[in-house]
């Protein structure tokens, strides 16, 4: 898979972008669309999901899930419709994870991980993938770094 880079210098171009990134997101035909956010403390993994949830119609504060580790969010389409690979109907639900507390992967198949990566109708944001790497599905990777700005920062989409 090719990967695409974005360069952006301030919080609204940061927002385009994941609006960009999450209008081109479609479901997948296997189970839930996973989408692993890779990056630093500070680099804007939280921002990103607050974004593309909104893109969503998540109508939620979204907040990181650092000590719950995860939140679940129903998608509303307020009568808009998105189109999707396999015709099947769209997303009912964001799931968002952040694995920066987990010690351990079977820490989140407590939490039903097996059952959500399952449902196509769900679409998954984790942060901090990497701590989980064993039982992560085939996913989209997001790696964000801040740049020598503070504003600045490098979106990749692998």
């Amino acid at each position: 898979m090719r990967s695409v880079k974005y360069i952006v210098d301030n919080l609204d171009q940061f927002q385009k972008v994941v609006r960009e990134i999450a209008s081109s997101t479609i479901e997948s035909k296997r189970g839930a669309t996973v989408i692993g956010l890779y990056g630093n403390l500070g680099a804007g993994k939280t921002t990103f999901v607050q974004t593309f949830a909104k893109h969503f119609g998540v109508e939620e504060t979204v907040i990181s899930p650092t000590f719950v580790i995860e939140k679940i969010y129903p998608i509303r389409t307020n009568g808009r419709k998105r189109p999707t690979s396999n015709g099947a109907s769209e997303f009912t639900h964001l799931i968002h994870i952040d694995a920066y507390r987990l010690e351990k992967s079977e820490e989140l198949l407590h939490l039903g991980w097996k059952e959500i990566i399952s449902d196509p109708k769900n679409i998954i944001l984790i942060e901090w993938p990497e701590r989980v790497s064993d039982i992560m599905p085939e996913h989209i990777q997001i790696r964000l770094k801040v740049l020598d700005d503070e504003n600045s920062r490098e979106i990749e989409v692998i």
